[in-house]
């Protein structure tokens, strides 16, 4: 099985944003290092927690830092940004490194509505049109000439680089046949709802249409990890995040608790219920159980690569999370 990467560069209590970037930078080394076959930044904004901005900006970083690895995006926020300024951004970052970079995009906006209007400058930022966007930067990418004026006019420098892979990310499917029809990869986040179906995929691969970008159907499916030696090492680490979860689902955005925090905070049995049924959404395990769950996924849905995102406490921790599945994967 193929396994990848996606981080959202997060701010575990006692860190710092810059430390969190930094600690990217570790685990890119890292996940180059045991073999990993492609690492994705996420992109977000207004939250403290998670200071992945500007993915296009720490990849460069990235692929400056690795040899082998693929390094992209999971994803670009396409609203925020034209197909030009798209297209110019990957072209420069595949010139650098080429034959390594992934172009990723997602159709959301990253942050909430006060983000997002600042992102537009206060103008009501166009939402139906992501899928003619990332046509158009395809295009553009590929040193094509778009219809009209607006994107006919102007080619997207530097020229003639190798190509990037083309990403479109979903969490409920309903991106599936359109990713298919403009051929790109189809990135699916398991972890954010769980709603993953084999229909969803066959739609992708009967659908797909080969292009410039991706010349064959492509799925990866990310999951939220944690995996240690055993056990009860694994659900220590993760119960941070299931709290975390916890919150969210009220409506609470806070940095998650340290481990120690985590064990002595008050759950009710209403509380614990609920982390067991997100739990889907989150593998916890010793590492061995957690490699036969994504065995047993992959076989059951098909896809072609598992991409893990893990998030406990100390970075050692999450580090140990990507080189025990390593060992146990790869």
């Amino acid at each position: 099985m193929r396994l990848s990467v996606l981080d959202q560069a997060p701010v575990t209590k006692g860190n710092t944003a810059v430390d969190a970037l930094k600690k990217s930078e570790e685990l890119a080394i890292l996940a180059d290092e045991l073999g990993y076959h492609r690492m994705w930044m996420a992109e977000h904004h207004g939250l403290e927690s998670h200071v992945s901005s500007a993915p296009e900006i720490t990849a460069a970083r990235l692929a400056s830092k690795t040899e082998k690895i693929r390094i992209g995006t999971g994803g670009v926020m396409m609203m925020h940004y034209s197909p030009l300024k798209l297209a110019e951004v990957f072209k420069t970052l595949s010139a650098f490194s080429p034959g390594r970079i992934d172009f990723g995009v997602g159709r959301a906006p990253g942050g909430d509505s006060g983000a997002m209007y600042a992102l537009s400058e206060g103008r009501r930022p166009l939402l139906d049109n992501m899928y003619e966007k990332f046509k158009i930067a395809m295009q553009l990418i590929n040193d094509e000439v778009p219809e009209g004026k607006l994107h006919g006019s102007t080619p997207a420098v530097p020229g003639h680089v190798t190509l990037p892979e083309a990403w479109m990310l979903g969490s409920s499917g309903n991106s599936a046949v359109e990713t298919a029809k403009l051929g790109a990869g189809y990135s699916f986040a398991q972890f954010f709802n769980g709603q993953l179906s084999t229909e969803i995929l066959e739609a992708y691969r009967y659908h797909f249409r080969p292009s410039a970008l991706m010349e064959k159907p492509e799925v990866n499916v990310c999951y939220m990890v944690t995996a240690a030696e055993t056990q009860e090492e694994a659900e220590y680490e993760a119960l941070p995040q299931d709290i975390a979860g916890l919150w969210l689902s009220q409506g609470k955005i806070a940095q998650p608790l340290t481990p120690e925090e985590a064990k002595d905070y008050p759950l009710t049995e209403m509380d614990k219920i609920k982390i067991q049924h997100r739990r889907p959404l989150h593998i916890v395990g010793a590492a061995k159980d957690v490699a036969d769950r994504l065995k047993a996924e992959q076989e059951k849905y098909g896809f072609d690569e598992a991409m893990i995102v893990s998030i406990p406490h100390s970075q050692k921790a999450r580090l140990n999370v990507y080189r025990l599945l390593a060992k146990e994967l790869l």
